[in-house]
């Protein structure tokens, strides 16, 4: 299914031009835009509550995710 939507000339033209660059369609540009866009938004949140937790939470987090690395990289250490 196809839809229309209303941007101005001006950014039509900068979209399609940023498509071409990649070689993809315009479609594919613009869910990959809206990719990102979802990436950042879930990484703002993320970095949100990292910032919300406590110092002895973030030790806490350190502390099992170096053993889960320890666990599961045996040899990397």
């Amino acid at each position: 299914m196809t839809t229309m939507i209303k941007v101005s000339d001006d950014l039509r033209d900068r979209l399609k031009e940023q498509a071409a660059r990649d070689g993809l369609t315009l479609g594919a540009h613009l869910a990959r835009l809206a990719d990102a866009e979802d990436r950042r938004r879930r990484l703002e949140s993320v970095r949100e509550a990292v910032a919300r937790t406590s110092p002895s939470g973030l030790e806490e987090y350190a502390a099992e995710a170096a053993e889960w690395e320890r666990l599961e990289l045996p040899h990397a250490s």
